[in-house]
């Protein structure tokens, strides 16, 4: 899913149970990280629940996977990845993501941990732009 047809769904969802809700079935949908994969190195400090999350640079655009244990902070990934992925560098680092997550009516009710978590997730996005080998 884009960017786009996310925040267009998000707009329709008027109170915090059907976003949260959303979320969720975000987070089933979502394509995770393999198991395998799920390596310290990828590991996001930050975060009360597991996080991981993986850069692929192709060309000169950033592609992303990402994995939680918790189902609801995996549908904050793909809320995440929908704005992300398949972008440059530059274009990501413009993008004001805790703006984002704020103006798609989440940030209000997402607990303090899992607004750290998130601030901790958008942070390794940056990074991970910043790697020269990626």
């Amino acid at each position: 899913m884009n960017a786009d047809e996310l925040i267009e769904n998000f707009s329709y969802l008027l109170d915090w149970e059907d976003k949260y809700r959303y979320l969720i079935e975000l987070g089933e949908k979502m394509e995770s990280l393999p198991e395998n994969e799920r390596t310290e190195d990828l590991k996001v400090d930050g975060c009360q629940s597991q996080v991981w999350i993986k850069g692929e640079k192709k060309e000169d655009k950033f592609y992303f996977q990402a994995a939680s244990d918790a189902i609801i902070v995996q549908g904050l990934e793909a809320v995440l990845l929908s704005f992300v992925n398949g972008k440059t560098a530059q274009e990501i680092q413009n993008l004001d993501l805790l703006g984002l997550f704020k103006n798609l009516g989440l940030e209000e009710n997402i607990s303090p941990t899992r607004r750290n978590g998130f601030a901790s997730m958008v942070q390794r996005i940056y990074d991970l732009t910043k790697t020269p080998n990626l």
